[in-house]
């Protein structure tokens, strides 16, 4: 066993939260049978949990506290929100879901008037509310104590009396094999019902979200019109997107526009 190859696994998990062995065998560069050969020594000392096609840490199982979650990636938040931002014109209808790139996509838009904004987050209903003529309907039900979300069937019931232009969608990860995943069932079916209820789909996912694994599937690619990026991914993905017929939209991309 290579401890070199233990240890920049380890520190690749413990960066990204999880990762497949395909992405871990890309990034280092090896075959994925030696990633395989090396992180089953990891497993056995608890030092990654295995779940189906990769690993994760095992101090994230579940995804970081929101308030943490906010501090991860901030450039690459800001960057995604502000490409939102400058699509997103006064008076458009739109969902947001209580992930934290979209608690920065909602900091981004309060400079628009006129939105009608759906969401289950207290947070970003706080950020919007009450500014410039906006209006904000916040999902009902019992409040998560982390990030002060609603979730359940009185949420759902909720945002299915909206037809929006725009459902703005932060995921765990898009897994290399193309679906879009989450770490909570829960958050899954809220993100599922709000895709139902838009013209659009988008995706709002910063290039760490490209490549990582969760447990549970929100849907396939092909539900999908648009992914927002700080970066454009890999070849694999960007075929992938081709594809499934989703568009993306990165900075380098709006620069070209």
């Amino acid at each position: 066993m290579s401890l070199k190859t233990q240890t920049d696994i380890l520190h690749a998990v413990r960066e990204t939260g999880s990762c497949s062995i395909a992405d871990l065998a890309n990034r280092l560069a090896v075959s994925t049978e030696t990633i395989r050969r090396n992180v089953k020594p990891l497993i056995e000392r608890g030092m990654v949990l295995r779940f189906h096609g990769g690993v994760m840490a095992p101090d994230r199982q579940d995804e970081a506290p929101f308030q943490r979650r906010l501090q991860l990636n901030r450039g690459a938040k800001r960057i995604i929100a502000n490409l939102v931002r400058d699509m997103v014109r006064d008076g458009d209808s739109l969902i947001l879901d209580n992930g934290a790139t979209s608690a920065y996509v909602a900091e981004a838009l309060s400079i628009r008037s006129n939105l009608v904004v759906v969401t289950n987050s207290a947070e970003i209903a706080w950020r919007l509310a009450s500014r410039n003529g906006n209006r904000v309907f916040m999902a009902g039900g019992e409040l998560g104590g982390d990030d002060a979300a609603a979730f359940g069937a009185a949420a759902i019931a909720f945002i299915r009396q909206f037809q929006v232009r725009y459902a703005v969608i932060s995921v765990a990860g898009i897994a290399a094999r193309g679906d879009l995943v989450d770490f909570h069932l829960f958050e899954a079916e809220f993100s599922r019902a709000a895709m139902e209820q838009a013209d659009e789909v988008w995706i709002v996912a910063d290039q760490s979200k490209f490549g990582r694994e969760a447990p549970v599937r929100i849907c396939d690619l092909s539900a999908v019109d648009l992914v927002v990026s700080d970066a454009r991914p890999g070849a694999d993905f960007l075929r992938q997107l081709e594809e499934a017929g989703v568009r993306i939209v990165t900075p380098e991309a709006a620069s070209r526009a």
